[in-house]
């Protein structure tokens, strides 16, 4: 067997593929689409870093391709629908950078606190200015921790042996989970009230995008201390500048920009900024950590063994998967639709299969309804292979069962998500052709397509709703492609679902949310 391995994959790393007898590693150079399509017919395995293109055109020409690796976490270089359409395995490498980032984010802490970077600074410039670089200790503060999954429990866990307090927002974790790590699960707010420093490990959603802003900011104690080493865009850099003018923030550390290169931020030239160039994961450990991770997938899937970070499905026959593969996008589809549905923490997720449905092993369709779920909210890696493990790990118990009657539908998927604030119900159908639509919000009944950008306004059953939220969207310009409403009873609780053709922007929907006889507002996107 053959491993084609691309991008200056760390030599150190690729231990595991050389001590196999019956694999031959080859060392690619730098190549274009068209060369890339012309040799790798003959390979059986493939890792690359960022550079190298997988493209679908490089994929159908893959005659023996069984695995791609990614030595890193991100796999948007690599055309993963056309690698899954084909059978082949796609794997990363989410952990061997956890380390890395957490103590870059330590790094970032300490250097704020005694003023390192500045003092050397001067220093350097020949000026001896002791006083002027008064600090305070990490000692007895507490930490804010943005983030519960794998690098903000590591930098949690470390900052607990600087004997600091810590605090953690993360709508998806279990108190009881928290608690055995020694943290205290608070709201945002009360987050942003109680932290000495914050630090973010969230990923960059629509939901978290600027979600440090002018307004949280006011929410924070004086003199607080920001770090974001998980992504730019998290933070609002022009309301913290602001704010670190007006003496705020005392200080703050970005190694993330939202729009990277940034040599020019006016944050740069303030004296209580410190900036890196997106190191996080920059260690000489953490790119042998991702080398040898992938590897050892390669191995594992060219033996095949059960890997751990299949970011696709992993390899089944062409035939099986084109009887499962419709459900496994509806369900998908059905576990982001929640996801930006919810309010609370997840305690709960309850699959119910009926119909035609209770003729397949649903295990694998549940395990991408996790994927769903949970990858758009959570930084770490969510796929295909691990999603069960993360919702264990995180304290939600997931329950699926099977019935043969599917009421008025061939075939039916309920989801029903369980909070600390409460239920949402969710119900998916695959109609003729594989078309699917969601047909049961809440208990509403409704028939939705699962694409597009959707507006969910529960409401009370009262004349002029309708028409004033259709007017609002208007005025922003915004243009509606279908609206359904689904009712139980007349003057009862209803819901709207709206078609539109764009995203509402967060000021829409507060102003939608104002309107009298809306019980809610949410903007889905799938």
């Amino acid at each position: 067997m053959k491993v084609l391995v691309m991008d200056g994959v760390s030599e150190q790393g690729l231990a595991p593929l050389r001590q196999q007898a019956d694999i031959e590693v080859v060392i690619g150079e730098k190549m274009t689409e068209d060369q890339l399509v012309e040799v790798i017919g003959d390979y059986d395995g493939m890792i690359v870093r960022s550079a190298t293109k997988v493209t679908e055109r490089v994929v159908e020409a893959a005659k023996k391709l069984k695995v791609i690796g990614r030595a890193g976490v991100g796999v948007d270089n690599i055309d993963r629908a056309a690698a899954t359409n084909k059978g082949i395995l796609v794997v990363n490498a989410p952990d061997g950078n956890t380390i890395a980032a957490a103590e870059h984010t330590m790094a970032m802490m300490l250097g704020l606190a005694r003023k390192v970077p500045a003092a050397c600074g001067k220093l350097k410039n020949g000026c001896w200015d002791k006083k002027a670089f008064l600090g305070v200790e990490l000692r007895g503060k507490t930490l804010g921790v943005i983030g519960l999954g794998r690098i903000g429990s590591a930098v949690a866990k470390r900052a607990q042996a600087m004997e600091m307090n810590i605090i953690a927002y993360d709508p998806y974790i279990s108190e009881e989970h928290a608690k055995k790590m020694a943290i205290e699960i608070v709201t945002l707010n009360e987050l942003y009230a109680r932290a000495d420093f914050i630090t973010v490990h969230m990923p960059k959603t629509k939901e978290t995008y600027h979600m440090i802003n002018k307004e949280s900011i006011a929410l924070m104690k004086e003199g607080v201390r920001i770090i974001n080493c998980a992504r730019g865009g998290i933070v609002d850099e022009a309301a913290l500048y602001e704010a670190m003018i007006a003496g705020k923030v005392a200080g703050a550390a970005l190694d993330v920009f939202e729009t990277e290169p940034n040599t020019d931020s006016p944050l740069i030239q303030l004296d209580n900024f410190i900036a890196t160039p997106h190191l996080g994961a920059s260690t000489a450990e953490a790119q042998i950590n991702v080398a040898v991770d992938v590897a050892e997938e390669i191995v594992a899937a060219l033996r095949g063994e059960i890997v751990k970070n299949a970011v696709n499905m992993p390899s089944m026959s062409p035939k099986l998967l084109a009887k499962i593969r419709p459900f496994l996008d509806l369900a998908e589809k059905l576990g982001k639709f929640q996801a930006q549905m919810l309010n609370g923490r997840v305690e709960k997720v309850e699959v119910v299969y009926s119909g035609d449905l209770a003729r397949y092993d649903v295990n694998p369709i549940t395990t991408i309804l996790l994927k769903g779920l949970l990858d758009p909210i959570l930084q770490e890696n969510v796929n295909f292979v691990n999603a069960p493990l993360v919702a264990k790990n995180r304290g939600i118990t997931v329950v699926q069962t099977t019935t043969d009657n599917a009421e008025d539908y061939n075939n039916l998927i309920t989801v029903t998500i369980y909070t600390d604030k409460g239920k949402r119900i969710l119900a998916g159908t695959l109609f003729q052709n594989n078309d699917s639509r969601i047909v049961n919000i809440d208990g509403y009944r409704i028939n939705a397509a699962t694409t597009g950008h959707m507006l969910v306004v529960p409401h009370i059953d009262k004349p002029r709703i309708v028409g004033r939220v259709g007017t609002l969207v208007g005025d922003k310009d915004i243009n509606i492609a279908g609206m359904q409403v689904g009712r139980i009873e007349i003057g009862g609780k209803a819901i709207m679902v709206m078609m539109v053709d764009n995203i509402i922007p967060q000021c829409a929907l507060d102003e939608l949310a104002k309107i009298d006889g809306v019980l809610e507002v949410k903007m889905v996107s799938l």
